[in-house]
């Protein structure tokens, strides 16, 4: 990943559920079935570097098998 979440994330909305998610066909092949859902939310992020700082991060979540695939979307 490059980043470590410091802290709980914030603000976290669904983006998009089910069907609606274009990745869908690749999530249920790397990481198996289950009812994903796309998520965004607020963190503080530690850097490889060691600075922290703020940003939108996306990821994508499923009933036992947790949170996949974190990308940081944008710096606050």
């Amino acid at each position: 990943m490059g980043f470590c979440i410091v802290g709980k994330i914030a603000s976290v909305e669904t983006i998009a559920e089910g069907s609606g998610i274009r990745d869908l066909a690749l999530l249920r092949q790397r990481y198996g079935v289950g009812y994903w859902r796309k998520k965004k939310g607020i963190a503080i992020l530690r850097l490889p570097d060691g600075t922290t700082a703020r940003a939108e991060i996306h990821w994508y979540e499923a009933h036992g098998i947790g949170k996949a695939t974190l990308k940081i979307k944008g710096w606050l």
